[in-house]
């Protein structure tokens, strides 16, 4: 058996790799939304919170009624409760990856998680 799992996603509309990585800790999805449109539905969470990172592209979250502009390199912590959409620009596609994770729920990270060898 071996410590790592690897996969190779193709040009999908959103692919969620809980599945294809077979996470246990995370859910992480890449989400393509071309020009003009937008993710069909409102959505908070009961106790995940979500960080989004925009890989190209542009356009917008609304965020508890609030409008935040959203382009290439932009980086985006979203707390459970609040209610959120996404959307393109009219002009261009956006993608995205989102990171969904237990809110608190970080105990270690980086060297303090690592194990040098």
């Amino acid at each position: 058996m071996t410590n790592f799992t690897k996969t190779n996603i193709g040009n999908e509309g959103r692919t969620e790799l809980h599945e294809k990585l077979s996470l246990t800790g995370a859910e992480i999805s890449i989400n393509q939304l071309p020009a003009g449109s937008g993710v069909p539905f409102v959505h908070s969470h009961k106790s995940n919170e979500e960080i989004y990172g925009i890989l190209s592209g542009k356009g917008k979250a609304v965020i508890d009624d609030q409008t935040v502009e959203l382009a290439a390199g932009d980086w985006l912590k979203i707390s459970p409760a609040a209610k959120r959409q996404f959307f393109a620009a009219n002009d261009s596609g956006i993608t995205y990856v989102c990171i969904q994770v237990k809110e608190n729920s970080l105990e270690g990270f980086t060297a303090d998680d690592a194990v040098v060898y």
